[in-house]
């Protein structure tokens, strides 16, 4: 699917680098020797390192908040330089470029009509890409190729045939039973907020909806004033997926818990 309108020139990048070293620096520096004009966005690049799973979460429910025709670059790349493969999704008039490990996953099963091209080396030399480096990709295939296809000289499918099933997403989507949804910790944020990988759709279909995590239990509310400072909560975020917060304090640390961790949802009374 190619960009349907006119590429926006936005060019996001998300990565597990971090801001220690030129690693991102460099790869905007690639990015606008090719396309002066390009809209650089730092999504974020604090995924912890080698988890392609935090990065496709938040890809996935933060790219609609930018133009269509937007390029996202996603570099959380264990396996950069062995056999694992690139691939290009098109979706929402929207571009990805990510690593086939599991990353992008999110972005295809929330969008069954995306489509996918699977990167073919011998099309990188018409750009001038001969010998990428075995370690960092992101500056040798990943920011040239996003800045072709946000200048509006190429299009995904100029980089390789339509692909087959992707790798899948390395978290498994919440299980939903009758009387219970169960999820894990995907992230935690600055505030140390424990945000799920629950929509809150599933959430709603509780009355009375009761947050079980660590042995606790936490009381679903509207927002974090809703709870004295101190006291643990649950709440449905801005990005529209469950978390636990403790008001004015930092829930990952008062409860001990991190990424991974299961999440339940029941229904219950708020006296339990």
């Amino acid at each position: 699917m190619p960009i349907s309108g006119k590429p926006s020139g936005v060019i996001t990048i998300t990565t597990d680098f971090g801001h220690q070293g030129p690693f991102v620096g460099v790869m905007k520096g690639v990015i606008l020797t090719r396309f002066p004009d390009a809209k650089i966005i730092d999504l974020t690049h604090e995924i912890v390192v080698h988890w392609p799973a935090e990065a496709g979460f938040w890809l996935a429910r933060a790219f609609g908040y930018f133009p269509p025709g937007t390029v996202h670059v996603a570099v959380v790349d264990p396996g950069v330089g062995t056999s694992r493969e690139i691939v290009i999704v098109s979706a929402q008039d929207h571009v990805f470029l990510a690593p086939d490990n599991g990353l992008l996953a999110p972005v295809v099963a929330r969008h069954p009509d995306a489509e996918v091209i699977r990167l073919e080396g011998q099309r990188l030399a018409r750009f001038g890409l001969h010998r990428p480096s075995a370690t960092f990709h992101g500056r040798d295939i990943f920011a040239p190729l996003a800045a072709e296809i946000a200048a509006g000289r190429c299009q995904p499918a100029d980089l390789g045939p339509p692909a087959g099933p992707i790798v899948p997403a390395w978290v498994d989507e919440p299980t939903v039973e009758s009387s219970a949804v169960t999820g894990v910790v995907i992230t935690i944020d600055h505030f140390g907020n424990l945000i799920s990988n629950i929509d809150g759709t599933l959430v709603g279909r509780f009355r009375q909806p009761l947050v079980q995590a660590g042995n606790h239990t936490f009381p679903l509310l509207r927002t974090y004033g809703d709870a004295q400072p101190g006291d643990y909560l649950a709440l449905v975020n801005s990005f529209g997926v469950l978390e636990i917060a403790r008001a004015e304090q930092s829930a990952a640390e008062g409860l001990g818990l991190s990424r991974g961790a299961p999440i339940v949802v029941r229904e219950g009374s708020r006296r339990n």
